[in-house]
């Protein structure tokens, strides 16, 4: 019989626990619910998310005081937007240089895994988002962008023109790229929910092919100034032209809106905002109100609350621009309405309502459409209605404040239009400020409080910090854009 010492036996079977520990440990430790590898998916959702809360909290913040939506209920300092003092802006700038490495990011794993769609949907946030950058500064880091791994933490600033000749070329390409015969393979898609087919198509790549092709107009219309040096008229009139291989926005099933679902994380960005900061700091403006009340606008009734004056519930605006001595007192005019706090809607990035704005003008300018200026403003109007959940009068689009009159002169027919779109611009980033820019319209009245030496803005001046930051090509930029202030007008608008 042969005898086991103890003290080996003991070893013996610690090393085979051991074994056996170490052979099973990775399929014990590994979390079933936690992706193997990061993918496409993981990252979009987020992406959609975080981004559009950024230009939508913009809208509020920024577009909406110096566009005379809003006003501050005082303002002693005699600053502020309302009297047309732009500081240095960083916000935006900050978040979506952070969003770019994320898009990044979606390109390359997308490139890799041959997935296309992915590939595509990431080339349209990066040419949506580096628009509304370079619209807002002017020249801006582009080609040397993100590049902090590689070595380079003082990217050089593109030039506007180069950087929108790139942005067109890359929605050409997601064009192209986008395959509704093929479904998003690792999902995440919160915008248009393009995760699977439908009797063998995509229908949420059929609106993001859509969403490319009205970018690309809302983006050319900008350029209408530069067609010299840009072939934008060419461009627009080979999109107008060939609705199947260039298909636009054409109901508001197509609109770009992330629509906020009320669960984790997923809330509306004001859910939890304070009354203060909400509606009792802020109060709309008598420009804005003032001709909703007279055309009996039913979108007021969602966008804005209702104060008692004399037993009566009216909605009552204050002055833009007002002198620093003014105070508004609390809660005596109307500001935002808490419904809209929780309205999943909030996110627009885009809407079909924009596009038949963008067609009526083109219309007016001579191109082929399919339809006149009238028809595309009025579908245009109504398209707005619809998109916030409201009832248009009936005789609303026959309202002298309202009506379209084509036998008047070209320049009062666009003013009627940019006047319109500016209220279906409602909480759409920057872009009544920047079709202000563009085309002069809407005529905003000039504040008794504004000093003489403000003008209107034309940009905003970069962030302070690249001052230490990366202060050579920030200077080489201000000098090349005509100096770093506010009255320093971009590319396009020259």
């Amino acid at each position: 019989m042969i005898k086991i010492n103890k003290k080996y036996s003991f070893l013996f079977l610690v090393v085979l626990l051991i074994s056996s520990c170490t052979r099973d440990f990775e399929e014990i430790n590994t979390d079933p619910n936690r992706p193997k590898q990061i993918t496409p998916g993981v990252m979009l959702g987020q992406l959609q998310f975080r981004i559009v809360n950024t230009s939508m909290t913009a809208s509020r913040s920024f577009t909406h005081e110096l566009m005379q939506v809003d006003a501050p209920r005082s303002s002693p300092s005699g600053v502020g937007l309302h009297r047309y003092v732009v500081n240095p802006g960083s916000a935006v700038w900050s978040n979506f240089y952070g969003y770019m490495t994320d898009i990044e990011d979606i390109y390359k794993s997308s490139e890799i895994l041959q997935e296309n769609n992915y590939k595509a949907i990431a080339l349209i946030y990066k040419c949506w988002a580096y628009s509304i950058l370079t619209d807002l500064y002017g020249d801006v880091p582009y080609s040397q962008a993100i590049k902090a791994t590689q070595g380079n933490f003082k990217p050089a600033f593109d030039k506007q023109k180069d950087i929108y000749i790139k942005i067109l070329r890359d929605l050409e390409e997601a064009n192209t790229l986008l395959n509704s015969a093929k479904a998003l393979t690792y999902g995440g898609d919160l915008l248009y929910n393009s995760n699977s087919l439908s009797g063998g198509t995509n229908p949420g790549i059929v609106k993001w092919k859509k969403f490319t092709n009205s970018l690309r107009l809302r983006l050319l219309l900008r350029l209408s100034k530069r067609n010299g040096e840009i072939n934008s008229n060419e461009q627009i009139t080979a999109i107008l032209a060939d609705p199947v291989k260039y298909p636009v926005f054409t109901s508001n099933a197509d609109d770009a809106i992330f629509k906020y679902t009320g669960t984790f994380p997923y809330y509306n960005p004001y859910f939890n905002m304070r009354q203060l900061e909400w509606r009792d700091g802020t109060y709309v403006t008598k420009f804005f109100i003032n001709k909703m009340n007279t055309d009996n606008d039913p979108r007021r009734t969602l966008w804005f609350g209702t104060v008692s004056v004399g037993g009566q519930n009216i909605y009552q605006g204050i002055e833009s621009g007002y002198p620093i001595s003014t105070e508004y007192q609390v809660g005596k005019n109307t500001s935002y309405n808490d419904i809209m706090k929780t309205l999943p809607q909030l996110g627009v990035m885009m809407t079909w309502s924009e596009v038949e704005f963008i067609k009526a003008e083109l219309a007016l300018k001579g191109f082929t459409t399919g339809k006149n200026p009238k028809q595309h403003y009025e579908t245009a109007i109504a398209a707005s209605m619809t998109q916030w959940g409201v009832t248009m009068p009936p005789n609303y689009l026959a309202q002298a404040g309202v009506v379209y009159d084509p036998n008047t002169s070209t320049e009062i027919q666009l003013e009627r239009i940019i006047s319109q779109k500016y209220y279906a611009s409602f909480f759409v980033d920057y872009q009544s400020w920047f079709e202000k820019r563009r085309t002069g319209y809407p005529i905003l009245p000039r504040g008794s409080g504004i000093p003489v030496e403000n003008a209107f803005p034309n940009r905003v001046p970069y962030p302070t910090y690249l001052q230490s930051l990366n202060p050579e090509n920030l200077a080489l930029a201000s000098a090349s854009i005509g100096g770093d202030t506010s009255a320093t007008k971009v590319w396009w608008d020259k």
